[in-house]
C-alpha cells in the first residue's frame, strides 16, 4: 500500500492536469480516463476490476448489481466546440453498459450518462459508416441522446425513471 490515499492522488491528478492545460494549452494524456473511472465507481456504486477482463472496467453493485460497465471520460473545455467523441467502445467484447463521465475544465465531474449495450448497438447500426462502427466511435452529443442522465453535480445520483432523453421527460 502506498503512502497516499487514492482520493488524495486523484485530487492531485485533477490539479496537475488542470495546471498542465492552463500552462501548455494541451490536455495531459490518459489522466481524464483514470479520473473518470474513479469518479464513476465512487458516485455510482461500481467496483473497479483489479484485472481488466477486456470489454469492461467495473461491475455494478446495488441497483446495477452484476452489470458489466465500460467507463469513458470526456473533459469539456469549450461548450461551443462540437464533434467531441466518446472513447472507443469495444463492441466485440462482453459488457452491459457504458458510462460517460463529463468533466469541467478542472477535471471535476458535472454529469454522468449511461447507455445500455442494445441502445449503443442500435445507434451504431444507424450511422451507416462501417469504419466508425468498427471503431466503436460516437460523438458525445449522440451518446447523450441515446443514454440516460444518471448523475449530476447538483442532484447526485438520479433514479432512471426521472430522466429519459429518448422520451423528452
Amino acid at each position: 500500500m502506498g503512502v497516499y490515499s487514492v482520493e488524495k492522488l486523484i485530487s492531485e491528478a485533477r490539479r496537475l492536469a488542470t495546471e498542465f492545460r492552463r500552462t501548455t494549452g494541451k490536455a495531459l494524456p490518459g489522466v481524464s480516463g483514470e479520473i473518470a473511472e474513479h469518479d464513476a465507481a465512487k458516485l455510482l456504486g461500481l467496483e473497479l476490476c483489479e484485472e481488466r477482463p477486456g470489454g469492461y472496467d467495473a461491475v455494478g453493485r446495488g441497483r446495477r448489481e452484476g452489470k458489466r460497465v465500460q467507463i469513458k471520460g470526456r473533459v469539456i473545455f469549450d461548450e461551443e466546440k462540437s464533434g467531441q467523441r466518446v472513447g472507443q467502445m469495444k463492441l466485440e467484447q462482453d459488457w452491459d453498459s457504458v458510462v460517460l463521465v463529463i468533466m469541467d475544465e478542472n477535471y471535476e465531474p458535472y454529469e454522468i450518462f449511461e447507455a445500455d449495450r442494445e441502445d449503443i448497438e442500435d445507434a451504431m447500426d444507424d450511422t451507416g459508416n462501417s469504419t466508425r462502427k468498427k471503431r466503436g466511435a460516437m460523438t458525445v452529443a449522440r451518446f447523450k441522446i441515446i443514454s440516460q442522465l444518471v448523475w449530476t453535480r447538483e442532484e447526485g445520483e438520479i433514479d432512471g425513471e426521472l430522466w429519459d432523453n429518448q422520451s423528452g421527460h
